[in-house]
């Protein structure tokens, strides 16, 4: 068919079908005599999927890509990219339910008796600002696609490993370890009966830090306290290869495992493949709301900044039922005075690379999270398994 056939039959412009050629999406076959593009049905089928990709909003230049995949048989690259676009959507739609949610709090000022203070309309909108450019901001500076391979390896050497090197996480090579005393042991402000201390959840605290030590701990005490029942519906958020979410899989629970590294995300695939595997990070899960019956994350939260921590907390709320409870696995300070007493510590040793892994990541406060999900209408609890490395559960009062 000619191109006017070809874009009756599509309903798009032939100015369209011009576009896509002169961007090399789709090459159609010239008439020999006249030189006129003849269409095949190959070709409305290409023009098609080109029609569809655009309609989810995707680049052209993803687009192309996309069509290499398809082309070459590749529904998993394929896959990715749409799942992309899927997540782009996503944080598209969390910030126009935020900006909508400000614009309601403004009218709702705005109703108020009395003159109206344009000031406080000033201070929303900055904080929407403020929290808009959290969500944006955030990269992978440590690099996760090419730290795959050898990623259950590190966290397996880092958790045997009882003395030695410290082990950075964006280095392959390691590093001198860093002592720590167990004078900065510093009492939990929260406690009461919904935590544990830390006399009763850790008698002995490690002499030595690393990043991954007691990780399959901290990940079977995760497992131990969402206690998932058969079918409940899990997600892991940072999986990595999965192996949170591999151990609450087989307790029965129907997981599924985000995160942001393609490479990380295949390998979990090809140890899981019937656990739901998906690209998307803390800060616009790819999900409905109330989809989940628990959240979990491990060794994860700390790449977000403050500001990041709080909207990452907000999406887990959203995801998760009336009755979801949140697992986090991570290192953290117990507080402001155990963090400032920690960074005294490395100051005065001048372990320089420990400061750097300090200045580099957002090791969250224990009361601040504690305190933030009570005031949501959780109770918490948690226990100690190193100087840093904690495991909070938040299971909701109603």
């Amino acid at each position: 068919m000619n191109i006017k056939e070809a874009a009756s039959r599509l309903g798009i412009s032939a100015r369209a079908i011009r576009f896509y050629e002169e961007k090399g999406l789709i090459v159609p076959a010239k008439q020999s005599n006249n030189g006129y593009r003849t269409y095949t049905e190959n070709d409305i089928w290409r023009l098609q999927t080109i029609a569809a990709l655009r309609e989810i909003g995707m680049s052209l230049q993803d687009i192309t890509h996309a069509l290499g995949e398809i082309d070459q048989g590749n529904q998993q690259r394929l896959e990715e990219y749409l799942e992309l676009q899927q997540a782009v959507m996503y944080a598209q739609w969390i910030e126009l339910k935020r900006m909508m949610d400000t614009t309601q709090r403004m009218i709702d000022l705005n109703r108020q008796d009395g003159p109206l203070d344009v000031s406080h309309l000033h201070d929303l909108a900055d904080s929407a600002r403020r929290l808009r450019e959290a969500r944006q901001n955030w990269h992978d500076r440590w690099n996760y696609d090419t730290q795959a391979a050898i990623h259950d390896q590190r966290v397996q050497a880092a958790d045997n490993v009882s003395t030695g090197q410290f082990i950075s996480e964006d280095r392959h090579s390691s590093d001198e370890a860093f002592p720590i005393s167990d004078e900065l042991e510093v009492p939990h402000p929260h406690h009461n009966a919904g935590h544990s201390t830390l006399s009763e959840s850790k008698d002995v605290v490690q002499s030595t830090f690393y990043l991954y030590h007691n990780y399959d701990e901290g990940l079977e005490q995760t497992v131990q306290w969402i206690s998932p029942a058969p079918g409940e519906k899990g997600l892991d958020i940072g999986t990595g290869t999965g192996n949170l979410a591999g151990k609450l899989l087989q307790h029965g629970a129907d997981m599924t495992a985000i995160d942001q590294s393609r490479e990380m995300l295949r390998r979990c695939r090809n140890k899981y493949p019937e656990m739901n595997v998906k690209l998307g990070n803390f800060l616009a899960l790819p999900f409905t709301d109330h989809s989940f019956d628990f959240v979990v994350s491990s060794f994860a939260f700390h790449h977000l900044s403050p500001d990041q921590q709080g909207l990452a907390l907000q999406e887990m709320q959203r995801v998760l039922t009336s009755r979801g409870r949140i697992g986090l696995t991570d290192l953290m300070f117990v507080d402001a005075t155990h963090r400032d007493s920690y960074i005294r510590q490395a100051e005065t040793t001048g372990h320089q690379e420990q400061l750097n892994a300090l200045r580099e990541r957002h090791f969250p406060l224990l009361d601040e999270l504690c305190g933030w999900l009570e005031q949501q209408g959780y109770v918490t609890k948690h226990v100690r398994h190193n100087e840093l490395l904690h495991t909070l559960l938040a299971v909701p009062l109603r």
